[in-house]
């Protein structure tokens, strides 16, 4: 059996779902968190800066429901959850993280081109 041809611009293709995911801003930042390996809920929290417990908790589940995560819980009182990237997770970490470093490095561009936009 031949390997569909995937084309992530056809609205019916699933490649487009896993697009959309990886273009989310707290799954860029929650995989750049990562990077660093294994963290637990709060760390993660403390690194991705703004982001609210329930969106967190939602889209760890997600990125584990797409092998992008694993969830590891030990059996130790009080009870200790980490999170982290996959094979397949680490592979999103040098795009994703040049998509940061490229978003520092050019903020200044950007709020000039903004400025100049919203002023005309």
């Amino acid at each position: 059996m031949t390997q569909p041809e995937w084309n992530v611009m056809l609205a019916s293709c699933p490649s487009r779902t896993s697009l959309a995911r990886i273009a989310n801003k707290w799954t860029a930042m929650i995989v750049i968190a990562l990077s660093g390996g294994p963290l637990r809920f709060g760390e993660v929290r403390t690194a991705v800066d703004g982001i609210s417990g329930k969106v967190l908790a939602d889209t760890l589940r997600d990125l584990e429901r797409d092998g992008v995560v694993t969830r590891t819980a030990y059996d130790e009182m009080p009870p200790r959850v980490e999170y982290e990237l996959t094979d397949l997770g680490r592979t999103l970490q040098e795009p994703l993280t040049a998509l940061g470093r490229w978003a520092e490095q050019h903020i200044e561009e950007v709020i000039t081109a903004r400025t100049a936009y919203d002023s005309r």
